[in-house]
């Protein structure tokens, strides 16, 4: 089949696509045209059968030689009750229709009316941030990413229109960002493609790259991928032929994991030349800032310091690189940048990027002209303020697709545990529960009391008119929770995520495997899976993962004890079994409440604590506390009993924690700093502690996730 394609000078299946640009070789005979048109309408034929035979995971690392494990196909694993079915339910009702709407009205965002302007299809100009066009990519892979659960026909149609408008407005040679396009439509030749690395054009092609791989995986069809197609090839030959200076003109790297996504997708090896030359190149310009990442080139950095959206998605690009090339030196810098970001830099809630603006490097030289300003930055070692704390849901969700990576790499449960914790915490606080308003930033506390206004609104709004590229990065990663849920192996099945849901799938040898599992989590540990159809005498392993908050786990196989099972925090507990139809397994992960102590380098939070039950962090409300009482007045002792009570917010459930808490008499602050230590009154407060992602719910409230501890 290559000996056809490179015979009729097409590089990979995919190529097909952008044929009628092709140049056809030239030594056929004139009178066999019509004999060579029908031949390539066959190889498209065969082509097209090759394309969807391959893995349709979200991220597919099916073939990737250096990942240990791959994902199960989006659509195998469907939500069926409990935490994450709630959250779907609410995603696909209402995140992405009142997302869909916001995106479609032009007098909220012009975001779709920019690719209108961009096809000829309207009159205008181009208004929204220039990152606007990955904004809605993004939206647009949420939409995709539900189709895949969903075959709604209505989104299905939905996408190909949208597709038509994206595809009419992309320039012939591949480019494709709408501010430039609408600006030579105007005016022709006054705009040049990465003429300001300001403009997130390489970012926008990373998020169009990775939307077409999701929509081709799901639907089969191959319409936004063509464009996608041109768009990579404008980009290779655009690397190939740029100078050193222009090539590294380049911001907010999302494009190193498009890039890659659409070599697994077409096998281009263009593709991943193009991905290693990213990394390479990065870091080499005279100019370079640590804002963009690319002041240091990534094989010489030893923390993570700079901006983190933009530090997390050049780590997940560089895992991505990894899976395929097994270059030792790209994984010797992850593994530097993921022990600072999470022993150091990272908050209980998952969180990350704690400063609105900081200085790097800080303190650590005498020569001026190293230290940097900083937006949405990684800050110093253990600077982690909290009611300041930045943690762009972005920069959260850019952990989690690190995360995810680094475990498809490398099978460990270290990787799950952080994408676990961001998942239920900090990525979830920035989007209401009823879907509809979001958060940019996501503190640890906020007060009215405060005598300045921070940049960003710590309500949740309908529409972040500056920067709302959050919004849609969370309700895709909503949409696509159920993808990071299992991996597979060549030993068998792995279990990284738990919720209510069925499975049908393949292993990696072929295997088909229909599951149920049932379970109530997060909110109790006690989780059944059953295995509803296997072929008969298959021996394969299934791999628990046991989270490292939970000490006493155990396992139970067809209701009995599994001998000599390791089930040590933090790993993966292997069982090995013939598995026929019917068989059970009874995980029980034990989950009190626990009361957490921060590294006493972390100032702002000594002598205080935060309490977390299961992978769940949880924040004290005002809302929760009686009339004139304070959420800084309250503190807990060290034996307080916290205890698990369902209640409902918004028509969400949500595991509250009641119990006594310690009162202080702390009113008397008014234009005072210091004042002598009153003695609080003990256990004379009736509290209700709510999950940290579920603050704000309630209307305009005080919270706080770290509070004293009275000893």
């Amino acid at each position: 089949m290559k000996t056809i394609f490179k015979y009729i000078g097409i590089t990979s299946p995919a190529s097909h696509q952008g044929l009628s640009q092709r140049t056809l070789r030239p030594s056929l005979a004139p009178e066999m045209k019509t004999l060579y048109k029908y031949f390539i309408i066959l190889i498209l034929m065969i082509a097209g059968n090759e394309l969807s035979a391959q893995n349709k995971a979200l991220v597919n690392t099916s073939k990737s030689n250096y990942a240990k494990l791959s994902s199960l196909d989006m659509g195998a694993v469907q939500w069926t009750g409990g935490f994450w079915a709630d959250r779907f339910k609410v995603c696909r009702d209402t995140m992405i229709p009142n997302l869909w709407r916001v995106y479609t009205d032009p007098k909220i965002s012009h975001a779709y009316r920019n690719f209108e302007i961009a096809a000829g299809l309207d009159t205008g100009s181009h208004e929204g941030p220039p990152f606007h066009d990955g904004d809605f990519y993004k939206l647009f892979e949420a939409v995709a990413s539900m189709y895949a659960n969903t075959h709604d026909p209505k989104l299905d149609e939905l996408m190909d229109k949208t597709i038509a408008v994206i595809a009419k407005a992309q320039r012939a040679d591949g480019y494709i960002h709408t501010p430039t396009l609408i600006e030579e439509r105007k005016n022709s030749g006054k705009e040049k493609a990465f003429n300001d690395r300001l403009n997130f054009e390489t970012y926008n092609l990373g998020h169009l790259m990775t939307a077409a791989c999701v929509h081709y995986r799901v639907t089969g069809k191959t319409t936004l991928l063509k464009v996608a197609i041109k768009a990579t090839d404008y980009l290779y030959k655009f690397y190939k032929t740029a100078s050193p200076e222009l090539a590294r003109n380049a911001i907010c790297p999302s494009h190193y994991m498009g890039v890659v996504e659409m070599y697994r997708t077409t096998r281009d090896p263009r593709y991943l030349e193009l991905a290693k030359n990213l990394i390479d190149i990065r870091g080499l310009m005279k100019d370079g800032t640590d804002d963009n990442q690319d002041r240091t080139p990534f094989r010489q950095q030893t923390q993570a310091m700079g901006h983190a959206v933009r530090a997390n998605y050049l780590f997940a690009g560089a895992a991505d690189v990894y899976a395929e090339t097994g270059d030792t030196t790209l994984m010797h810098t992850l593994n530097l940048m993921w022990n600072d970001v999470v022993n150091r830099k990272m908050y209980i809630t998952g969180g990350c990027g704690s400063l609105y603006d900081g200085v790097s490097p800080d303190g650590t030289s005498y020569n001026p002209n190293e230290v940097q300003k900083v937006h949405q930055a990684y800050g110093r070692d253990y600077q982690l303020p909290s009611f300041t704390a930045h943690n762009e849901t972005c920069a959260n969700i850019g952990k989690v697709l690190w995360n995810w990576r680094m475990l498809q790499v490398t099978g460990d449960a270290k990787y799950a545990d952080v994408m676990e914790l961001a998942l239920y915490n900090s990525v979830l606080s920035g989007i209401s529960l009823n879907g509809r308003n979001f958060l940019y930033t996501n503190p640890l506390a906020y007060s009215d009391s405060l005598p300045f206004k921070q940049r960003w609104s710590k309500d949740r709004i309908g529409y972040i008119k500056l920067s709302n590229c959050c919004p849609p990065n969370v309700v895709r990663t909503i949409a696509e929770v159920s993808d990071y849920a299992y991996s597979a192996s060549d030993k068998g099945l792995w279990f990284n995520l738990y919720g209510s849901n069925t499975i049908t799938a393949k292993l990696k040898d072929g295997t088909p495997v229909k599951m149920t599992q049932t379970t109530n989590y997060p909110w109790d540990g006690k989780i059944h899976i059953r295995f509803d159809e296997v072929p008969g005498n298959k021996a394969f392993s299934v791999f628990l993962r046991i989270p490292g908050w939970c000490k006493g786990a155990s396992i139970k196989l067809e209701g009995q004890p599994v001998p000599q099972l390791d089930a040590t925090p933090g790993t993966y507990a292997q069982i090995n079994a013939v598995w026929r139809k019917g068989m059970t397994i009874d995980l029980d992960l034990p989950m009190p409440v626990t009361l957490m102590e921060a590294n006493p380098l972390v100032e702002e939070t000594r002598n205080q604590v935060a309490v977390k039950r299961g992978p769940v962090v949880y924040c004290l409300e005002s809302a929760d506390l009686a009339k004139g009482q304070k959420v800084f007045n309250v503190a807990l002792s060290a034996n307080s009993q916290l205890k698990p009570e369902m209640i409902r917010i918004d028509n969400s459930e949500i595991m509250s924690l009641a119990g006594k808490a310690d009162l202080r008499d702390e009113n008397n602050w008014i234009n005072r700093l210091y004042k002598e230590v009153s003695t609080p009154k003990q256990n004379a407060v009736d509290i209700r502690l709510i999950p940290y992602y579920a603050w704000g719910n309630r209307g305009h409230v005080d919270m706080e996730t770290w509070m004293p501890l009275d000893r």
